[in-house]
């Protein structure tokens, strides 16, 4: 038996990110943004969702710039001040203490206390309602040289992200419960060949 509930949009748990941005005149700002998502793979692009009176919605339209910062747990009272403090009133960046790097494809820093961080320039804005959507594509990336291993496969699992799910945060797993193509995969036969005194039979 299920309830029925007026329509919504309940995709829970979702990733929580922080979103830096700058104007023309080099002024920056960070904010909080759950409603974010891959949308393409060649060229790799991805999609945030920003209502038009947040004020890193002017600077990113304006620039056609933004960075894409995955917080740690760490990280989570800043993650939660930078969603519902305004950057009109406060600098956020100088309150949260946060280290800003220039970046390399885009004017836009990035957080270096972020283990991860997407360079991203729009390529569309989509007026949908209450948001707009952003789709943009990623032209760089940065990850923290602990989370690669010597085969240069990235860790996230170490990197302690955090989502967010219906207004509360929650850590992410460091233990897997498969991995992809997993449930269609063929075992591995065991040798079962077995060794007598004559030799192998």
């Amino acid at each position: 038996m299920k309830k029925n509930f007026k329509p919504s949009v309940m995709l829970n748990p979702v990733p929580v990110v922080l979103i830096t941005s700058r104007n023309k005149q080099g002024e920056e700002n960070v904010f909080t943004v759950a409603w974010t998502g891959t949308v393409c793979t060649k060229p790799p692009m991805l999609s945030i969702s920003i209502r038009p009176e947040r004020l890193s919605y002017e600077y990113i339209k304006e620039t056609l710039e933004f960075t894409v910062n995955l917080p740690t747990k760490s990280l989570v009272k800043a993650v939660d001040y930078c969603g519902v403090r305004s950057g009109r009133k406060e600098n956020k960046i100088k309150n949260m203490g946060f280290h800003l790097k220039r970046g390399e494809k885009v004017s836009t820093s990035y957080i270096e206390e972020c283990p991860i961080a997407l360079e991203c320039k729009v390529t569309q804005i989509i007026p949908l309602g209450t948001h707009h959507l952003f789709l943009a594509e990623v032209v760089s990336c940065f990850v923290e040289d602990s989370l690669i291993d010597k085969e240069n496969k990235i860790h996230f699992e170490e990197a302690n992200l955090i989502t967010y799910s219906h207004g509360e945060y929650y850590p992410s797993v460091k233990k897997s419960i498969g991995n992809f193509g997993f449930s269609v995969r063929k075992k591995k036969r065991k040798n079962t060949c077995i060794l007598n005194k004559k030799g192998i039979k």
